[in-house]
Formats: C-alpha cells, sequence, structure tokens
C-alpha cells in the first residue's frame, strides 16, 4: 500500500509541476556530469598528442587536482591540469612513451558547478601503441608500526624485480591511497611485477632520500582477471531498502596486495640546536645519538669538573648542569664544543664549533625577582612580629621539591616513582621507609629506592604492594640534597594497594606465529597503551586490570630489546611485524577473561578495529537524489489539498 501511494504521490507531482507558474521552483539538479565526448577518444590507440581535451554535458569544477588526479605511468614534469566551463584540459609535459597505456584517474575530484553533485570514480585512457592496457591490481598501504591506513602515500609497480630498480628507475605505473590506505594501480599490461609504497619528497618516483617513508615486500606477481557477481543495493530512499540485485563485474588480481609502510632510523648525525633555558643548565640537541659524547673546553671559564652531565639513553639529547653557582650566575659561557657530524659523504667526522651559552633570563633580571621575593618575606615576618606571633626572622631557601608520583589508591602493579627538579649530589636511600597496616598494628616493610637507568634524576621505590594491604611510605628530611645545597622536607603519604576483587585478569593464548619472542600490549579505548605484557610458551597474561573495554596488540620482538625496530631497505629487513587482535575485549570485575588468538588468521588490513583506528575512511560523495523527496512531499501536500487522510497508510 505505502508502495502504491508512494507511485501516486510521484505521479500527482509531475503532473503540478508542469504547470506555469509553480512557486515552488521546480525540480533540483540531481543529475551527475555526463562525459560527451574526448580528444583524443577515451582508450584511443596510436595516440602522438599531449593534450587531452574532455567534454562534459554541463559546467563542472576540479577539485583537489594536484592529491586526487593521477597520471601512470608517472610524469617527471608534473602534467597541467585546469577545468574551465564544461571541459578539463591536460597537458602531458613529459615526452610519451612508444607503445604505452596511459591513464588519468580522476577519482572523485569532478562534480558539477552549481549543485556539486558528484561525478564518481572516472579514468580516461589511451595509448601509444595498438592496445589499451587494461589490468588492475590493487591493495592496501599500513603503517607497520600500528596498522593505521595510510591516506595519499604512492604505490607503484616495477617489472624490473631487482632490489636496486626502487632505487635507480622510476616506477612504472602509479597510484594513491585513500582514507582506508586502499589503492588501485590501473592500466597495467600482462608480465611479472613487485609493489612498493613511497612518500616522494622530491618527485623522482624512486626511492632516493632514507627519510621517504617507504614499503616494500618480496611478492612477485602476474596481474590476471576472472569473472564475478557482487551484491549491489537498491535503495528507495536514504532510509529504505528497495532489494539486492547481483551485479556482474570482472574481478581484477590481485586484490589484496599489503604493504606494511616505514622510516628508516635516520643515523646522520647533526647539531640541531643548542640553548641555555635555565641559567643552571646547558642543553645540546642531535639528530641521532653517539657513544662518544661531546668534549667542551670552556673559553671564559674552567670547564674541568664543571659539569652534571644528564643524556638520554639515545644521547642525541645531552644536559650539561653546572655544578659551581658563580658559573650559574655568568650570563654568557662561551665555550669550544667538538662532536661527531655526518658529513656530505655520510661519514662521521670530528666537528668543533664556538657555542655561546647565553641565559635566557640575565642574572640581573634573576636578582631583581629574589630581591622582590625578599622584600615580601620581611613585610609578612614584620606584620607578625607586630602581632606578637611568633616567627622565624631567619631568610630560608626554598627546599628542594622531589615530584612524588605516589597515589593514595594504588594499583598492586604500581611502581612508586620520585622526579627531582635536579641532579642530587646526596641520596640517602636509609631515609626511606615503608610501614603496612596488619590487624591495626603498623609494621616496617621492606622497600627499596634505585635509580632508573639512564635517568640520573629519576628514582624508583620497588616494594611488595600486597592488595588490600594500608601502606605509608615517610622519607626523612634530607634525605636528598641536590648539587647546589638544596635539601628535601620530610614526605609522608598514606597509601591503600586495591584489592584483587576490583580487577579482571586477562589471558590471552597466541597461536600462528613461531617465534616466541613477543610483546602483547593492552591498549585503552583510545589506542592507548596500559599494560605490557612478555609471551611465555605461548601465553600471554595481565593481572589487575580496571573493568573496562580493551583492545589488544602484540609485535615480534626480533632482537629481544623490548620495543618496536624499524626495518632497512639496504639490508632486505622489514620492520617488525605487528598484529592486532580484531575485536573489542571487555573485563569486568572479579573476571578471569580467556581468548585465544590466531594472530594470523585475519589479513592484516583488516585486523585494527575501526574504533582505535585513528585514519578514518573517506566521506563517499553520493547522489543527493533530493527529488524523490520532493515529489513526496508534493503528493502528500496535493492529496490533503484535496482532503484525503493519508495518515497510517
Amino acid at each position: 500500500m505505502k508502495k502504491l501511494l508512494y507511485i501516486f504521490c510521484i505521479a500527482l507531482a509531475m503532473v503540478g509541476c508542469a504547470r506555469m507558474g509553480q512557486p515552488d521552483g521546480g525540480w533540483y539538479d540531481d543529475d551527475p556530469p555526463k562525459v560527451i565526448g574526448c580528444t583524443p577518444a577515451d582508450q584511443a590507440t596510436n595516440v602522438t598528442a599531449k593534450k587531452i581535451t574532455i567534454l562534459f554535458d554541463e559546467y563542472i569544477k576540479l577539485t583537489d587536482a594536484t592529491n586526487k588526479v593521477i597520471v601512470s605511468p608517472p610524469q617527471l614534469e608534473v602534467p597541467d591540469i585546469k577545468a574551465t566551463g564544461k571541459k578539463i584540459v591536460v597537458e602531458l609535459q613529459d615526452s610519451l612513451v612508444a607503445n604505452t597505456t596511459y591513464t588519468i584517474d580522476f577519482s572523485d575530484a569532478i562534480s558539477d558547478n552549481n549543485e556539486n553533485n558528484p561525478m564518481g570514480s572516472y579514468t580516461y585512457s589511451f595509448s601509444t601503441g595498438e592496445q589499451i592496457d587494461t589490468f588492475e591490481v590493487s591493495g592496501y598501504v599500513l603503517d607497520a608500526s600500528n596498522l593505521e591506513p595510510i591516506k595519499g602515500i604512492m604505490v607503484g609497480l616495477y617489472n624490473d624485480l631487482a632490489d636496486s630498480a626502487f632505487k635507480t628507475k622510476p616506477m612504472l605505473r602509479v597510484s594513491r591511497t585513500d582514507g582506508s590506505g586502499h589503492f588501485v594501480v590501473k592500466g597495467v599490461a600482462p608480465g611479472t611485477y613487485r609493489a612498493y609504497a613511497l612518500q616522494d619528497a622530491d618527485g623522482d618516483f624512486r626511492f632516493s632520500q632514507k627519510s621517504e617513508m617507504i614499503g616494500f615486500n618480496q611478492q612477485i606477481f602476474e596481474p590476471s582477471s576472472k569473472p564475478d557477481f557482487r551484491t549491489d543495493t537498491i535503495w528507495r530512499d536514504s532510509l529504505h531498502i528497495d532489494g539486492l540485485i547481483r551485479v556482474p563485474y570482472t574481478h581484477f588480481l590481485p586484490d589484496d596486495i599489503t604493504l606494511l609502510a616505514f622510516t628508516h632510523v635516520q643515523t646522520d648525525r647533526f647539531l640541531i640546536k643548542t640553548e641555555r633555558v635555565e641559567a643552571n643548565k646547558f642543553s645540546m640537541y642531535f639528530t641521532y645519538g653517539h657513544p662518544e659524547l661531546p668534549v667542551i673546553k670552556g673559553l671564559n671559564f674552567n670547564s674541568d669538573d664543571a659539569f652534571v652531565v644528564e643524556a638520554n639513553e639515545k644521547q642525541d639529547t645531552i644536559h650539561y648542569w653546572l655544578r659551581d653557582t658563580a658559573l650559574v650566575n655568568q650570563d654568557t659561557l662561551r665555550m669550544e664544543i667538538s662532536y661527531q657530524m655526518t658529513d656530505t659523504a655520510g661519514v662521521l667526522v670530528n666537528m668543533t664549533d664556538t657555542i655561546e651559552g647565553l641565559a635566557k633570563v640575565p642574572f640581573e633580571k634573576r636578582q631583581k625577582e629574589l630581591n622582590k621575593e625578599l622584600e615580601k618575606w620581611r613585610k609578612e615576618v614584620d606584620k607578625k612580629i607586630k602581632r606578637g606571633e611568633e616567627v622565624d626572622t631567619v631568610w630560608r631557601e626554598k627546599p628542594l621539591e622531589p615530584k612524588y608520583d605516589v597515589p593514595s589508591s594504588m594499583d598492586p602493579d604500581k611502581i612508586a616513582r620520585i622526579e627531582m627538579p635536579t641532579p642530587l649530589q646526596h641520596c640517602d636511600t636509609a631515609g626511606v621507609h615503608l610501614y603496612s597496616m596488619i590487624d591495626s598494628v603498623w609494621y616496617e616493610s621492606s622497600c627499596q629506592l634505585v635509580p632508573v637507568p639512564n635517568k640520573i634524576r629519576n628514582y624508583e621505590i620497588l616494594a611488595e604492594w600486597r592488595p588490600g594491604i594500608e601502606y605509608s611510605l615517610e622519607i626523612d628530611s634530607a634525605a636528598f640534597i641536590d648539587i647546589y645545597g638544596k635539601v628535601s622536607n620530610a614526605y609522608k603519604q598514606g597509601i591503600k594497594v586495591k584489592s584483587e576483587d576490583e580487577y579482571s585478569t586477562l589471558k590471552l593464548n597466541i597461536a600462528g606465529v613461531e617465534d616466541s619472542a613477543m610483546v602483547v600490549q593492552l591498549l585503552n579505548g583510545s589506542g592507548k597503551m596500559v599494560k605490557q605484557s612478555l609471551v611465555k610458551k605461548h601465553v600471554a597474561e595481565f593481572k589487575y586490570i580496571k573493568p573496562d573495554k580493551y583492545y589488544v596488540s602484540a609485535f615480534i620482538d626480533s632482537n629481544g630489546n623490548g620495543v618496536w625496530d624499524t626495518g632497512d631497505y639496504a639490508e632486505g629487513r622489514q620492520a617488525e611485524a605487528v598484529y592486532y587482535y580484531p575485536r573489542e575485549i571487555e573485563c569486568k570485575a572479579k573476571w578471569d577473561v580467556s581468548q585465544s588468538w590466531n594472530v594470523t588468521a585475519t589479513p592484516i588490513y583488516k585486523q585494527k578495529p575501526g574504533k582505535i583506528t585513528k585514519q578514518k575512511p573517506d566521506t563517499v560523495k553520493k547522489l543527493k537524489n533530493r527529488n524523490a523527496e520532493r515529489a513526496r512531499q508534493l503528493g502528500i501536500e496535493y492529496l490533503k489539498g484535496k482532503g484525503i487522510n493519508i495518515d497510517n497508510k
């Protein structure tokens, strides 16, 4: 009944809209642009002209042609692509290659000028030889580190199967990935190929810079096709489906090429900058670390034993803390710095620079600020004396203020940490005490204060935090004294360790890989790691999990260093393999969750759950189909005007 009413409404509306003087403005233009002619003709052969003109039935516009329009074979000289009026003109600047199929893939860049109706995917092709090559190959490009789809990266084919081709020759045919990381290379000739991904920084269509992101594999393939069917949905409107139909089409293969892209470790070493943001610290930043730290020679000060050196683990960021307050108060420190730097041939050589370490805030200004603070303190003391209050009349400098990461409510596997604002001269580990309450009585518990490797200002408090037990962490005054003589105050923090009933546990039985050197990471709803576990005998376990919904990723730790490592093309080495459990895992309090996970059962490009995938698919441009809704409304209005009640029909 509803369908008959719908047809009746459209018929009535069409009659109504044919009347002269209709005040509603008539029908919308919902039709996409149509190609009515091309010069040379689409799929023409033996073409010699480098200028292509495509004519349309209405005024059109071309959106983001630089990124969306792909010419293949790739053009070293950028083609001139313009849309004017009812035509698009493409002028190729490179010489045409003999016996080659050229494709100009406009993707979804074409729409009409007035209503922005999208034309849909459109590809123009011609050949300089006797035939048009029509094979297509497709697949996905993902970030090797996290399986994120990479949008806009170039994908190219080579029929030269040597590894050196990627670095010495431009790609034969190219495409770009969309928001899902998907690509389609069109106009492919019969033959044997390898595929590569490249973030082409210099426009030469080959891997020529180590900073360029690349993807490669050893897969060799021959393009092919077969007849196939797909199921298309027939929509009545934006909410209702009229039916499903099977549509025949040509299925091109392979359609699942997967390239995992990575960037090489940048081993070229350069000095990025030097700075002295704080008066007591001079810093150097390099692009890459080196086992040998720079050698500093003071030119207007004695640099012997002048610094406490703080370098990060990679030794590409180095802080030099000035020991002597006289040097801290010296606004300009002139020094000669010798360090290892990469020359134009890519070889490390010794470099010597003369640097002036200028304090960001001069001593005079710092002294004025201190005097203001001192004057304020004196006024406060005078007020207290006048009121007859007891007051300490001795000015005391601010104490050392460590940053304590010790929560009052703590997970059993939490590590308490302390970060010092400056390097320490004295650390009294015996001044750190931990007490636990058992049956309402406080007992001393064992704990250990240990420095964090490669972080000279960071310490950890190691202890057995038993679930459901209350603790008191107490640190004596003067337990910490920094290199400037600042002394820490006493510290006390009550800690309640949560009971086991507040947590869930998760056990993952891993299959699909032989390599047991695997690190599994538990991720929150934003995809951020909350816990990490090593796989032992194909099992990864997580304890003390807060009730929530989680995701899981893993990587093969080939070198056993506990962190994901990138690849190297010269060595033929892929980045360490990454996997994602394809579904959400819910953990509830008091639950023991166990899951089996075959890490290779789901194709890599389908593994990462959409909820934690940051690169979202492109929005598909659709025809608005506003006339159907307009016809429905006009028909309803007509029936109501005739006094016909159409409710509930």
